[in-house]
């Protein structure tokens, strides 16, 4: 993982993405590429078709706001002492790019030439051009994402737990998350008995796999117990500690997921550990 994407934006879970990005990116050296999070001239237009607003104001507050996200991203890695990139060489660095399209379209395609992508967790404060730049990173980019919980923690993947629920989406998010897995401390494959899940493998074939690549992962189980197939996970990893979460996104479409609820949805929006997911 050593090149990682971060869409800036204006909320409060920023710290907690610029901190959870630095502690991956001190693990392997990373480049750090930010750019500006915001919403396209066609949006803009939607929301206000009266022409309310000028439009020649809008475009001076974008810019300005892409200027504010820049003095962030870039003072916080003055403060962390991670240099400015030179080129293209190795070791920790950071970037910033200016030109970036506006809209959410740009997380998902420009994150294709990324290892990883870093976003906060949607919660009550954060937008709709949020959960759609979410969106466009799972389903666009072809690469993880990862969610930066409300308060970034101290440490990352030293606790590592996969939720196994069989799917081509978990088999995905377990492959990406390989540099992490063989980094970890401790790695937990969790089976949630009675949960959302699909024909495929075991969990002992995944822990069969994982240790043919030297990682001595340990099997775990729970039941439901009342609970949804999310909380039984989010439990389950608060229960052993753990760091971060390997978690693949929507083994159900998304609209089963807004009509019925879904295990990635919760955790979407309850997690408060880091997660890797992926489409």
């Amino acid at each position: 993982m050593k090149t990682i994407l971060v869409p800036m934006e204006h909320h409060e879970g920023m710290r907690s993405v610029l901190e959870s990005t630095l502690l991956l990116a001190r693990r392997f050296g990373s480049y750090i590429e930010g750019f500006p999070l915001r919403f396209g001239i066609s949006e803009f237009v939607a929301v206000d078709p009266a022409g309310s607003i000028p439009l020649e104001s809008y475009r001076q507050e974008s810019l300005e706001e892409a200027a504010q996200s820049r003095r962030l991203f870039e003072d916080f890695m003055r403060e962390q002492g991670v240099p400015h990139a030179a080129g293209t060489g190795a070791g920790l660095s950071f970037g910033w790019i200016d030109d970036a399209p506006e809209g959410e379209g740009f997380v998902g395609s420009y994150g294709r030439v990324f290892d990883i992508t870093v976003l906060s967790r949607p919660d009550s404060n954060t937008i709709g051009l949020h959960n759609r730049a979410i969106e466009s990173g799972l389903f666009e980019s072809g690469k993880p994402i990862l969610l930066a919980p409300p308060k970034a923690q101290k440490q990352i993947a030293t606790n590592i737990m996969i939720h196994w629920n069989c799917s081509t989406e978990q088999a995905r998010t377990t492959a990406f998350a390989m540099p992490l897995i063989e980094k970890a401390e401790r790695v937990t494959v969790l089976t949630v008995i009675g949960g959302q899940a699909v024909p495929g493998p075991s969990s002992e074939q995944l822990l069969n796999q994982l240790l043919r690549n030297g990682i001595d992962a340990k099997p775990m189980s729970v039941g439901l117990e009342g609970r949804s197939t999310g909380e039984a996970i989010l439990a389950a990893a608060q229960s052993q500690g753990c760091d971060l979460l390997v978690k693949g996104a929507y083994t159900q479409s998304r609209l089963r997921q807004m009509i019925f609820g879904g295990a990635t949805s919760h955790i979407l929006s309850n997690a408060e550990l880091p997660v890797i997911m992926a489409h």
